[in-house]
């Protein structure tokens, strides 16, 4: 089974790529999901230019970019193939004034346009799952992304979301197999907003590390693992307590390598 191990770097966009590259090599990870956004090492605007050179700079550290997070218009394709990054992630938000089903059209109308330029230029788009008004689950991922070949259009499953949503892995990994290409990692549980004298009470999302949330990390790596899933394990690096970010993904890069080569199948 091959795999490699990349982090999502939106917590650390005040570093310089060679920082960057260095501080991820340290941690132990093979390689990056990088932001291409606003504010960040490499902005929309300059992904010509800044992401090749970027992934040159992670490259002399023995990282390398696995995935993007950003936009899906041509110039960004255009880079990723320049720069040796495979796929653009991206999260998929629903439309509640025209519904679920009509957004879903909309979307793969969009899909279908790009589809040539992805062909041309050998990039996929990575669709992943995210709780709320989004495309939220796996069964929610195959409806939208069954008629397309996952070279193109693919799935990035975030056990976080589904287990938010209460969704078990093996289910979840089940459903969207043929499509996955990315396999994300991080935790969360439900925490209660409002007092006990509260007439109904509220909730909200707490982001912790692998071991104490609803994500079911070893049940999801025992899944991947029974059917030699090869590719990106993802550490997302999304903690709510924002203070102790680096100490906590340093804890998950710890415990994901420990998972993988002590879960048995």
């Amino acid at each position: 089974m091959s795999i490699s191990y990349t982090v999502f770097t939106k917590p650390w966009k005040t570093k310089s790529l060679p920082e960057l590259a260095r501080f991820v090599s340290a941690l132990g990870f093979d390689g990056v999901e990088l932001p291409v956004r606003p504010g960040f090492q490499v902005e929309p605007a300059n992904i010509a230019r800044d992401l090749p050179e970027a992934a040159r700079i992670f490259a002399d550290h023995g990282v390398r970019i696995g995935t993007v997070a950003g936009p899906t218009d041509e110039a960004t394709i255009a880079a990723c193939a320049a720069a040796g990054v495979p796929i653009i992630r991206v999260c998929e938000s629903i439309d509640l004034d025209i519904g679920y089903l009509a957004t879903e059209k909309r979307l793969r109308q969009g899909y279908d346009a790009l589809i040539p330029i992805l062909e041309a230029h050998g990039v996929a788009i990575g669709v992943q799952n995210h709780c709320d008004f989004c495309v939220n689950n796996a069964m929610g991922l195959l409806h939208l992304l069954e008629g397309y070949d996952p070279k193109h259009i693919c799935a990035v499953l975030d056990q976080a979301h589904n287990g938010l949503n209460g969704e078990p892995p093996e289910l979840a990994i089940d459903i969207v197999w043929s499509h996955l290409r990315v396999a994300n990692f991080k935790s969360a549980f439900w925490v209660r907003s409002n007092g006990p004298d509260a007439p109904e009470a509220s909730w909200k999302k707490h982001w912790t590390t692998g071991r104490h949330g609803l994500a079911e990390w070893p049940r999801t790596v025992r899944e991947l693992k029974k059917r030699a899933y090869a590719g990106d394990i993802c550490l997302t690096a999304e903690y709510s307590d924002e203070g102790r970010v680096d100490a906590l993904i340093a804890e998950d890069i710890g415990y994901i390598k420990q998972l993988f080569s002590t879960v048995e199948i």
